[in-house]
């Protein structure tokens, strides 16, 4: 008998609003039952700590950045902000799910899939970083802890990046529409992402552009806000034509699939002179016109393109991508999705696969030569 385990998956985003917690019983195949899910925000002394570590990362050579000897201070501090942050999520989940002295034990959790923040993505030098020490969380948690899931595939040869996409396949072939010709995943995170899936296996997934990352660091320099919530912002301004196509005029646009992003991979030179408004409205613009042009990459136009992801709640960026791919768009949680914990629950889905030794990427998903697991094993004693 497949082997079910119940295990949390824990998803700090390069949104850098916090973590999401899920847990979910899983075989790390078709075997996917959401249990519960949380979110513990970064309070603001940490959020601006990791946004200076991400400034400083991004002017580091990436030899000095894997190298843990030559990191300056600020690195080492928001790798242990991250760790603390990510031991008290959990702790305060399992409070929250009247688990006993807040730890998992068998009942409750048998593995954590911890992905980290991701500072830098270099998948042109086959480098990526993400921060957190996995060892200590598994020794502070008392439970197995499977961490750095993107290194095994860079080093094969992958770009690293996006591992949701066979979590999305096992549960768009577990939907009962799953006989459509072709569908996709957007995941609009900081970065947005998209799984195509065809009929009957076929699959190819890429990074399209930025989502919330740039709109969000846009909101929170020009206003007191943290993020653009419901769009509302954008919905007040006007999309400058030429601002929109100096950001869609970079490269990345035609460079063919396999691809991924660095979060700071953009800049917003383009929008500096112009209203909070209509800085904002031409972000989203941008956001909708990415990925236009990346399902224009796709083997065919999709059926419907289920949205995940926190910008799925941007109902400004919701209507955009309506207007700008005239494709039927649907919230993934129509269809029972848990769409603000499904990172969290790949990440849980993922480690189960890793602790199995099965793929969690291929050449359709990160451009790896052959199917490839990874993820290192942090045992708890």
């Amino acid at each position: 008998m497949t082997a079910i385990k119940t295990c949390l998956g824990l998803m700090s985003g390069t949104s850098l609003d916090g973590i999401d917690l899920a847990l979910l019983e899983t075989d790390g195949e078709a075997h996917i039952r959401p249990l519960r899910d949380g979110f513990q925000a970064y309070d603001a002394s940490t959020r601006a700590a990791l946004r200076e570590a991400l400034d400083i990362a991004a002017a580091l050579p990436t030899p000095v950045l894997a190298d843990l000897a030559l990191w300056p201070s600020e690195l080492i501090s928001a790798d242990a902000l991250v760790t603390q942050a990510h031991i008290e999520a959990v702790q305060n989940f399992l409070r929250a799910n009247h688990h006993p002295n807040h730890h998992p034990n068998k009942e409750s959790v048998s593995l954590v899939g911890f992905h980290g923040q991701t500072l830098v993505h270099r998948p042109d030098e086959g480098f990526t970083l993400q921060i957190g020490d996995g060892q200590a969380l598994a020794q502070a948690l008392g439970v197995d802890v499977v961490g750095q899931f993107r290194r095994a595939d860079m080093a094969a040869g992958g770009q690293g990046a996006p591992l949701a996409p066979l979590f999305h396949a096992a549960l768009v072939h577990a939907e009962p529409s799953s006989d459509r010709q072709a569908q996709a995943v957007l995941n609009l995170g900081g970065i947005a992402n998209i799984t195509w899936l065809g009929a009957p296996d076929n699959l190819l997934a890429f990074d399209t552009g930025p989502a919330n990352a740039l709109l969000d660091d846009w909101v929170q320099q020009k206003t007191a806000q943290a993020y653009d919530e419901n769009g509302t912002l954008a919905a007040n301004g006007e999309v400058d034509p030429r601002a929109l196509a100096a950001l869609m005029a970079h490269p990345f646009f035609t460079a063919p699939p396999p691809k991924s992003l660095d979060r700071l991979g953009f800049d917003m030179a383009p929008i500096q002179a112009l209203s909070a408004e209509d800085g904002a409205a031409t972000l989203t613009a941008f956001t909708a016109a990415s990925v236009a042009v990346g399902l224009a990459l796709c083997l065919a136009p999709p059926s419907r393109l289920i949205l995940c992801g926190g910008g799925r709640h941007n109902k400004t960026l919701v209507r955009a991508l309506e207007q700008t791919t005239q494709i039927e768009v649907i919230n993934c949680d129509a269809l029972g999705w848990r769409g603000d914990a499904l990172e969290a629950q790949a990440f849980a889905w993922l480690a189960m696969r890793s602790l199995k030794g099965l793929p969690l990427s291929q050449a359709e998903t990160t451009g790896v030569g052959a199917p490839t697991s990874g993820g290192e094993l942090y045992s708890a004693g």
